[in-house]
């Protein structure tokens, strides 16, 4: 057994999405992102924010695809984000709240008793996002 983690963090985080163009675009066009990378025969298209890289690949056979259930399904439950300024918070909810597609599971508010913030929505392609402002953290203001 060792003291220290033997990993170094997350190099990227992969999706399956109902629609690659649509989630691409959501993250690319609403969030700011840049693409990567891509492998249109797959497809998949990879997306970063600088910071971590999103891979997202489109579900190959739409007439048995599953739906995301955060309950009742095995793996991801959400995808957090951390925002460093309340401006930018605001700004993202903004943005966020009137893309095509996306829709609010609620609104920002405290986490708990705060003073960190958050807000919860699903993107386009049915990927639940939480959005998360903490003034605590050095530099996020």
């Amino acid at each position: 057994m060792t003291d220290k983690p033997l990993t170094l963090g997350i190099d990227h985080v992969g999706l399956t999405v109902r629609d690659l163009s649509l989630t691409r675009d959501f993250f690319v066009n609403c969030l700011g992102w840049k693409q990567v990378g891509e492998r249109p025969a797959y497809p998949a298209a990879f997306v970063s924010d600088g910071h971590v890289m999103l891979t997202l690949w489109e579900v190959t056979n739409q007439d048995e695809r599953v739906e995301f259930d955060r309950k009742t399904n095995v793996g991801l439950h959400h995808l957090a984000f951390r925002v460093g300024t309340e401006e930018a918070f605001k700004e993202i909810f903004a943005r966020v709240s009137r893309w095509p597609g996306v829709q609010v599971e609620f609104a920002p508010e405290n986490l708990g008793e705060g003073p960190k913030q958050h807000t919860m929505v699903y993107e386009p392609g049915g990927i639940r996002l939480e959005f998360d402002f903490d003034p605590r953290i050095q530099g996020a203001a």
